[in-house]
């Protein structure tokens, strides 16, 4: 029976047939039907369509923790299992996950096949830096383990694959050790870009670092900013009150968005408040502070389904990196459009990167913005022009946030799509995993 689905940015919104499995047995059942072909889908936080097509196969069922040294710090678990679940078994013995994007709420799955990144890529990589070794079910119905040093070809299409390699079953990663749940954070206030980017240089030894960007402000003070910078407390640090639960697990969730806002709320006078009121919020041009790592790290978490507050056309985040010979120069002439069209967003969140090695990772050495936009009259025209600014810079587009991009931005924006291509035609013959986006993209159809 099909039903409505979408992912976080509701939109796209499809009909679909969705399957959901809780042993390797029933999965194995599914597969031979070679009418058929799935798309994996974990906790739908994806943005666009990368894990929408026709039927869908959940693996949130698929979700039992499997081993936990805490000791050595390796964690193997099944592919459904969400990351903010993983906090809670792993913080109270004194770990940490090695890398977790802006939301717990996601499965191991979906960070593999997105290679998601976190706050600290540029001294500790993406997710799959982390990986010790996985099990992938391909579409012959065939089950292997791969890694870095095995099955190599397999675990580079899987890291970042966006699920078309195959079902990935389970992951063995390691840790990182902390000896408290708190973060030692500090706010810097900059004035305009170039202050931001030079703090950005400044603070580059912290392990975690990344700003929001008011991308509304134009004059003096265009492209202000307020960089964090953040690093695991000591025990020793903690107050006297904190060291009472020096590993408690944080839970900062405060309440859930009752329905989607009226679209007329979302326009360039809401963000330009909205922006001037968050830069003003810390009077002191430096703010230091301990807090704990759900505020730090997973900010909007607080509000369940907070995707709902831009309405119910739902809206597109828009994110793309810049090699770092560029940043500077192409930040500047993409935020300057951004305020000529209003084009404002609530959320723009400025990061560098590190070095990068995986086959089809977003990530590469420079710098990221993501970008909230409310799906309006002229949106789709206006990114089909970033897009093409982004690659004459020689930048791309993250897949876990796209559901528009043209297919000649992708195949010219990733170096190793077509070794990529040409592996999926290896692992995945008949096309047995496929979705929207890589229909779209025309790495699953005829380009």
């Amino acid at each position: 029976m099909k039903k409505k689905i979408a992912n976080w940015g509701n939109y796209p919104v499809m009909e679909a047939e969705e399957y959901s499995f809780s042993s390797t047995k029933d999965l194995s059942r599914l597969l031979p039907d070679n009418r058929a072909s799935y798309i994996p889908r974990g906790n739908g936080r994806c943005y666009g369509d990368a894990s929408l097509g026709e039927k869908i196969i959940s693996t949130l069922a698929f979700d039992h923790m499997i081993s936990f040294d805490h000791v050595l710090g390796i964690l193997e678990c099944e592919s459904g299992v969400t990351l903010d679940q993983i906090l809670e078994v792993i913080v109270p013995k004194g770990w940490f996950l090695p890398v977790t994007p802006g939301t717990k709420f996601i499965t191991v799955g979906g960070a593999i096949a997105s290679d998601v990144h976190g706050k600290n890529h540029h001294v500790e990589g993406s997710f799959s830096n982390h990986i010790i070794d996985m099990d992938i079910m391909l579409a012959s119905g065939e089950i292997i383990t791969c890694s870095e040093n095995f099955n190599r070809e397999v675990f580079e299409i899987s890291c970042g694959g966006m699920g078309l390699s195959g079902i990935i079953l389970r992951a063995k990663f390691k840790l990182k050790k902390i000896t408290s749940s708190l973060i030692r954070q500090t706010q810097i206030k900059a004035y305009d870009l170039h202050e931001l980017l030079e703090l950005f240089r400044e603070y580059k030894s912290h392990p975690y670092t990344m700003a929001w960007i008011d991308c509304l402000k134009g004059g003096d003070q265009f492209g202000r900013g307020i960089l964090m910078a953040g690093e695991h407390a000591d025990r020793e640090e903690l107050t006297e009150k904190q060291q009472k639960y020096p590993l408690a697990a944080s839970n900062d969730t405060l309440f859930t968005f009752p329905g989607n806002l009226p679209s007329f709320l979302l326009n360039e006078y809401s963000v330009k408040s909205f922006n001037y009121f968050y830069y003003h919020k810390n009077i002191k041009k430096i703010t230091n502070n301990t807090v704990p790592y759900d505020p730090f790290f997973f900010p909007l978490d607080k509000i369940l389904k907070w995707n709902r507050g831009y309405g119910k056309k739902g809206f597109l985040q828009y994110q793309f990196v810049l090699p770092m010979e560029n940043s500077e120069r192409g930040m500047t002439d993409i935020l300057h459009r951004i305020h000529s069209k209003e084009m404002g967003s609530f959320l723009a969140v400025f990061k560098v990167f590190g070095k990068q090695s995986r086959l089809i990772s977003f990530a590469m050495e420079g710098c990221t913005l993501a970008l909230d936009f409310p799906i309006r009259r002229g949106l789709f025209s206006f990114l089909d022009e970033l897009d093409k600014v982004i690659l004459d810079y020689g930048g791309r587009l993250y897949l876990t946030k796209d559901a528009r991009m043209k297919p000649d931005i992708f195949w010219n924006s990733y170096p190793g799509v077509q070794e990529f291509y040409e592996l999926i035609k290896k692992y995945n013959p008949d096309y047995k995993f496929r979705s929207l986006q890589s229909d779209r993209l025309g790495i699953t159809s005829v380009k």
